[in-house]
């Protein structure tokens, strides 16, 4: 888009451009679908000036940030929408297998089945056992809370919720599951997958301690350490249709067709 490059303080350009540049996206009936380049901040912005009552039905791909985004179109349209990579694309992180899963998520029609850990990912983390059905929502977890008491607070009743963050140490994963805690928004979810995390100056244990100090009382299925987010391996999977969580064998599948010809 014709603003990619441009730069303002700590934004990928004016909030103008950046809104000018995701509108041309989103209206032009020509574009098919929309990737994001990497995320950062910013969405939040912008993104209640968007009339998402013109937005054609596209692929829109993205996470991090993005899911201001995917909040809003969801909300506000019942768009299914991506969580994947960015196009910003380091080999390092997002490798063969995420290619993969990347295309067959938004190029193949049928429901994409099983989401797979690939070689040399660690295995998930059973929390909670049990099982649970129902639509898959969320994204990031700052970007989430961020969203509580706004126009695109989801409704999570019945659904699986995904969660993931970076970087984060752990009493701020503390604050922020709280604040969905207190604020109810997980209240009447059927589970929870949290995808693989790296905390500042912390240890996988000391994640684990907060997910089931506050995750744990819930009395829902909950599953850590999936390959969904910031770290390596990342596959991709659709918002808003329905999912289907084995929390004690670690099987997590999307069950319904996000993409129709």
């Amino acid at each position: 888009m014709p603003h990619l490059y441009e730069r303002s303080g700590y934004l990928a350009g004016s909030d103008a451009s950046r809104l000018a540049d995701l509108r041309d996206a989103l209206f032009d009936a020509s574009v098919a679908g929309v990737f994001a380049a990497r995320g950062g901040y910013g969405v939040q912005r912008i993104v209640d000036d968007l009339d998402l009552g013109s937005v054609l039905p596209k692929v829109v791909v993205g996470f991090s940030d993005i899911t201001a985004l995917h909040l809003a179109l969801w909300r506000r349209m019942r768009l299914v929408t991506f969580h994947g990579p960015g196009l910003s694309w380091r080999g390092e992180r997002t490798g063969e297998a995420s290619a993969e899963s990347l295309r067959r998520a938004v190029m193949e029609e049928g429901a994409i089945g099983e989401v797979l850990v690939p070689a040399g990912a660690a295995r998930p983390v059973t929390l909670v056992g049990g099982e649970a059905e129902g639509p898959l929502l969320g994204g990031n977890l700052a970007l989430l809370g961020a969203s509580v008491g706004t126009a695109d607070q989801p409704n999570l009743d019945g659904a699986i919720v995904l969660l993931e963050d970076v970087s984060e140490p752990a009493y701020r994963i503390d604050r922020m599951l709280t604040q969905l805690l207190r604020a109810g928004l997980l209240a009447q979810a059927s589970g929870v997958v949290f995808g693989d995390t790296v905390l500042e100056n912390g240890s996988t244990d000391d994640l684990l301690a907060v997910l089931e100090d506050r995750l744990g009382g819930l009395g829902i299925p909950v599953l850590y350490g999936l390959p969904l987010g910031h770290e390596r391996h990342q596959q991709t999977v659709p918002l808003g249709v329905r999912a289907r969580l084995d929390a004690a064998t670690g099987m997590f599948s999307i069950v319904e067709p996000a993409t129709s010809s």
